[in-house]
């Protein structure tokens, strides 16, 4: 997704081997499987968060490639950031007698009961992009960027941008797992800064037209902010969107995470700072792949991490 030789930088060389799945924490050698017979063809129930969102669609293209080559039948939904609406899916699943589910949570402690049905009926349930944290189900692999690291990325951008001095605002959405990591690594690397301040840490919930309501209440309890880290393109768009009609455009720095089109485009313009990358393309494709062994029989580790890379103005030109 970046340009060779500039200056991209990587968060690590190869995927990351950690232990941290659903309710899972404690199953360091990861998880196997009684193989399925090799005549019988795989279904594989997905639930994404969302299909419109440019990263998701990113991401089922590497599940739909990856289950092509294998011979898989996918069946693709979303529960379009309603949990209620996830669960009923993975019910109909369940109903099916699919394979194996993967799931993208739209809340990652509500969707808990709909895994633990999925646990019951015996159907291994795979995370991708987005944990689950429910207690007391099991989830076989967690597949997604290692959005702490992503974060601290973001945070290092952040006083770049400031020159290490000022009022940075966080607009967030706590529900998510990907979304917990990503700021824990943001707040853990912007503390090593004494001069910058969080002055702000409020819910867009992920979407342009909240977050743009979440930068306005920002901007008018904090006017002197000098930066606004969104937690995905739609956030900081949004918050882009607010400090133009503030009048505050140039003055408000803004860093994004996932680099969609529209968001590397107004970083092209200078109108955000940058963008933390991530790869939804092999997140899909990891999973797939992980289906595939703990299917076969093979083990699988309980987390598998992508690397993440900083999008700069001089990666769009």
């Amino acid at each position: 997704m970046t340009k060779s030789g500039l200056a991209v930088v990587l968060l690590s060389c190869a995927v990351i081997f950690m232990a941290v799945g659903c309710g899972q924490q404690d199953q360091q050698q990861g998880s196997k499987a009684t193989p399925v017979p090799p005549q019988a063809k795989l279904t594989i129930g997905v639930s994404l968060l969302t299909r419109t969102h440019p990263f998701y669609q990113e991401l089922e293209a590497g599940l739909k490639d990856a289950a092509a080559a294998n011979g898989y039948e996918l069946i693709v939904t979303a529960g379009e950031f309603d949990v209620a609406k996830q669960k009923d899916q993975l019910q109909e699943f369940i109903v099916r007698k699919v394979n194996a589910i993967i799931l993208a949570p739209c809340d990652s402690k509500s969707i808990g009961t709909a895994v633990k049905a999925a646990n019951d009926a015996g159907i291994p349930v795979f995370t991708a992009d987005i944990a689950c944290l429910a207690e007391g189900v099991k989830v076989v692999t967690h597949v997604a960027s290692d959005n702490v690291a992503g974060g601290r990325l973001a945070a290092q951008a952040v006083a770049q941008a400031i020159n290490g001095t000022g009022k940075v605002a966080i607009i967030d959405h706590p529900e998510v797992e990907s979304v917990i990591q990503r700021v824990k690594g943001f707040e853990e690397e912007i503390a090593k800064y004494p001069d910058i301040q969080v002055v702000a840490k409020l819910s867009g919930r992920g979407v342009k037209d909240q977050a743009f309501r979440t930068a306005e209440d920002i901007l008018q309890a904090h006017p002197d902010v000098t930066a606004i880290f969104g937690i995905n393109d739609d956030s900081a768009l949004g918050a882009l969107a607010a400090i133009e009609k503030a009048g505050k455009a140039g003055k408000v720095k803004v860093i994004g995470f996932d680099a969609v089109p529209e968001a590397r485009a107004a970083i092209k313009a200078g109108k955000i700072y940058a963008d933390v990358i991530q790869k939804p393309n092999e997140i899909g494709k990891q999973t797939i792949e992980a289906v595939k062994t703990y299917i076969s029989g093979g083990t699988v580790s309980p987390t598998i991490l992508i690397p993440c890379a900083l999008f700069t103005q001089q990666d769009a030109l």
